[in-house]
């Protein structure tokens, strides 16, 4: 069987450090590895239409922007495919075929969708669209015979689903689509990637996030406004490390050698962590200590990102060649679909 990786994001606003550490990283990491004989990763523009189907714009001024996370972080159009969904047509005939194999029950009872319609309040007018997400995602994943998809906690009701879709086709027309496998973070605490303010998950609609491309003024002042301890009011007050988001931020992100160059009084976050739980340490010098450890994470992405972002042109030749390649699969992979479903009439 062959190893094809497909990733993607919805192009509704830059990409954050939940991005990075929910799934960027672990694109990377894939990259380097290699032994892949596939690598998509997908504008998921069409998807993010379902809930701004009046602001295109928004969607479309996205695209660029998402891209140029992507090549800033690393991510190399030599060894990845990058693509835009909705200018992949196959991707809706695999959708329109998927929907007669999920019941509008199914569909309401995805956490994920349940717990995404609770974001956006809909208020009874839910887009079908929207709803049905992991239909299409699953058009998205088997129009490209994808075996891997890296992607955080969250995600994995929609990969579930995914797999049902495909073994309820494989049963009515033979094997013809492959089961695909998630792939979390190593990292439990990047699941999902508490938000600045402690809330349950890094969210642009919720204003909560350090992007990826924020300045470094803006980093330190989200970080320094982070929520720790309430009951750590004064240095010599004992402190609790559970649930406080500094300390969730630097078990995802600390290195030992941060030790060293930032903070050599401690060997390692359980010597900081220790101190902070019998009292002495106070909150604004962890907040410096992780300020500074987000600085240089983040510094050499920004500043990538400047440099590809002086020339736009480059970014949508990538866009364009890798779109043209995705269609041509996507197209065969639909012939062989329908071939097996017995509707292809003229072939």
């Amino acid at each position: 069987m062959q190893k094809i990786i497909l990733t993607g994001d919805r192009p509704t606003g830059r990409l954050h450090l939940g991005h990075y550490v929910g799934s960027l990283k672990r694109r990377l990491q894939l990259q380097q590895a290699g032994g892949y004989d596939e690598f998509y990763v997908m504008l998921a523009d069409s998807q993010a239409l379902t809930d701004n189907f009046g602001n295109v714009q928004k969607v479309k001024d996205n695209v660029l922007e998402v891209m140029l996370d992507y090549l800033a972080v690393g991510l190399d159009p030599n060894k990845v495919t990058f693509f835009i969904q909705s200018e992949v047509s196959e991707l809706t005939e695999f959708t329109f075929y998927y929907m007669n194999l999920v019941t509008l029950a199914r569909l309401e009872r995805n956490p994920t969708v349940k717990e995404e319609l609770k974001q956006k309040d809909f208020s009874g007018t839910i887009p079908m669209g929207f709803l049905t997400y992991p239909v299409s995602q699953t058009a998205d994943i088997t129009a490209f015979n994808a075996t891997i998809i890296p992607v955080g906690d969250d995600q994995l009701p929609m990969i579930e689903q995914a797999r049902e879709i495909v073994r309820s086709f494989n049963n009515l027309y033979g094997k013809t689509l492959v089961e695909p496998q998630a792939v979390l973070p190593e990292n439990e605490n990047c699941y999902r990637l508490v938000g600045t303010d402690g809330g349950a998950k890094m969210s642009k609609s919720l204003g909560n996030c350090i992007y990826l491309s924020d300045e470094a003024e803006d980093i330190k002042q989200k970080v320094f406004s982070m929520y720790t301890d309430p009951n750590h009011i004064h240095v010599e007050d004992p402190g609790k490390v559970e649930g406080n988001t500094v300390f969730t931020y630097l078990d995802v992100f600390s290195k030992p050698e941060d030790f060293e160059k930032y903070l050599p009084d401690y060997k390692n976050l359980d010597e900081l962590k220790a101190h902070y739980k019998r009292g002495g340490l106070g909150d604004m010098k962890i907040k410096k200590f992780l300020n500074s450890i987000l600085q240089d994470l983040i510094a050499p992405i920004r500043e990538r990102r400047k440099e590809l972002a002086k020339q736009p042109e480059n970014i949508f030749e990538i866009l364009k060649v890798g779109t043209q390649k995705a269609r041509k699969v996507a197209y065969a992979n639909l012939i062989k679909l329908k071939t097996n479903m017995g509707i292809n009439y003229f072939n």
